[in-house]
């Protein structure tokens, strides 16, 4: 009887250990190192991100877009070796992926998204095969995220939209991006790194959000 309890727990302590593993890796820059972590929440963009990093597809991308305050933006195949004048954001690896929304995981600052394409062309939310971005945002205190509450139940059309009281904690303490949440697929957040985020979203740039200077991912390792 006690092999038997002992056995339950060891197999207990197993089983949440299992459920907390998260899937993490480096992604190297010409700026430096950011590490991330996958959520298990949104299996199809993990398990995606995990070929696509093995497969070296990140390896010499350029973060095309890059909007202060906001976020930085990468994945786009057609970003290697590209030209500076080149118009950049459409490339990606021939496929989509199925929106996976999570109410409890949202654009705070650190989070790691799925780009798109807009409604209009893509009414079922379906996230790039392989672009993706990194939120910056900004912090409001409780009477900025009031104003925008009402904002977005205007924009949404929906009177009885409120922004739930984890999106509220999170924005008003670490800040970020909360109009994105429930329209982009958020897959993972950052870990270590965010000075790293932070230089690349402060770096100068042209007319269309590209850097002036590139900067590239120089390759991303599991760990």
């Amino acid at each position: 009887m006690k092999k038997l309890s002992i056995l339950f727990v060891m197999l207990f302590l197993f089983g949440c250990q299992t459920k907390e593993k998260f899937s993490t890796f480096l992604i190297e820059t010409t700026e430096g190192n950011i590490k991330i972590k996958l959520y298990n929440e949104t299996p199809k963009h993990r398990d995606n991100f995990i070929k696509l990093a093995n497969e070296k597809f990140y390896e010499n991308i350029l973060f095309h877009r890059v909007i202060k305050d906001f976020m930085i933006q990468t994945g786009d195949p057609e970003s290697k070796n590209a030209t500076p004048e080149q118009q950049l954001g459409k490339g990606g690896p021939g496929y989509t992926i199925d929106a996976e929304f999570n109410p409890n995981l949202i654009h705070k600052r650190g989070a790691i998204a799925a780009a798109r394409m807009p409604d209009m062309m893509n009414p079922e939310k379906k996230s790039s095969g392989s672009q993706f971005y990194i939120v910056t945002g900004k912090k409001y205190n409780a009477k900025e995220l009031d104003e925008f509450e009402k904002k977005l139940k205007m924009f949404k059309r929906d009177q009885n939209f409120s922004l739930k009281e984890h999106q509220k904690k999170a924005y008003t303490t670490i800040g970020g991006v909360p109009h994105l949440d429930n329209d982009y697929t958020v897959f993972g957040e950052v870990i270590e790194g965010m000075d790293i985020v932070d230089k690349i979203s402060n770096t100068k740039t042209k007319p269309g959000d590209r850097p002036l200077s590139d900067i590239k991912i120089v390759k991303i390792k599991q760990l």
